[in-house]
């Protein structure tokens, strides 16, 4: 969902903050948000595709990475917000998007399918990624981007304060704390495909602003379930604790940008 330069945001963690999936939040670092993205078109190896689709398109950004990899192609994409289709509707109009719930999806087949930061939201990948792998045609391709940062302060952070502060018992077991690497996504796509490349990057996002640019982007996306609980009095006191220990955590370089690593997981699997 980027580019490693500075963010032209001026982010402002004190402006209300609706936990609803929005496009105008998502897209305050589109070119940090878009690197990965670009990385993982690049890396599939189908020359040519008929059909595509982008699960989890959101606001189109990364439709628009695939359409220009597959100029020729029928491109569709899809989400389950309808904010992000509009949006997406909105900046590609001459393609198709729709609001899918994508564990029951069964469109297809598809030459080339894309999911962008998408999957971490679903759960059973033992049962998903092959229903995905179903719906490619013979030779195409799955492409997945996956945020590998559960383990880094900010996720970390969110659940620390999560766990300790007046809404501790409403916002039990909003965390997530599972996820699977490429020990388990190898054999488990090998067995139905005959290629299957996975790395792991991680992006250093600068980010103007300090620790405010760092809660900013996270409002866009692992911060949402959090949020989403909570009254506007709690949300307020919530942010702004988080980005009390946000700040010590990513301490601010001398022009006051904050470097933010991002570790992320690829996959793409040929069947």
């Amino acid at each position: 969902m980027t580019q490693a330069s500075s963010s032209n945001s001026s982010p402002d963690s004190a402006k209300p903050v609706n936990p609803a999936w929005q496009a105008s939040q998502y897209v305050k670092f589109e070119d940090e948000r878009t690197r990965p993205v670009r990385d993982l078109v690049a890396a599939i190896p189908n020359a040519q595709a008929g059909k595509v689709a982008d699960i989890g398109c959101g606001p189109g950004n990364s439709t628009e990475v695939l359409a220009e990899r597959y100029p020729s192609a029928d491109v569709q994409g899809l989400d389950s917000s309808q904010d992000m289709v509009d949006a997406a509707r909105k900046r590609l109009p001459q393609f198709r998007f729709d609001v899918v719930d994508i564990a029951g999806w069964q469109d297809g087949p598809f030459d080339v399918i894309l999911a962008n930061a998408v999957l971490q939201w679903l759960p059973d990948h033992e049962t998903l990624y092959p229903h995905l792998i179903e719906r490619l045609a013979p030779g195409g391709s799955l492409a997945v981007q996956t945020p590998d940062n559960l383990d880094e302060p900010a996720h970390r952070l969110m659940r620390e304060v999560a766990a300790d502060g007046p809404w501790a018992a409403t916002l039990k077991g909003v965390e997530r704390t599972a996820r699977n690497g490429a020990a388990f996504y190898y054999p488990l796509l090998k067995a139905m495909c005959s290629r299957v490349d996975i790395w792991r990057t991680t992006y250093y996002h600068p980010l103007a602003g300090g620790a405010p640019a760092v809660v900013e982007w996270f409002k866009g996306s692992a911060l949402r379930p959090f949020l989403a609980k909570l009254d506007d009095a709690s949300r307020e006191a919530f942010l702004a604790r988080y980005t009390d220990e946000i700040a010590k955590a990513y301490p601010a370089l001398a022009d006051g940008t904050v470097l933010l690593p991002f570790p992320r997981l690829f996959v793409v699997a040929t069947r």
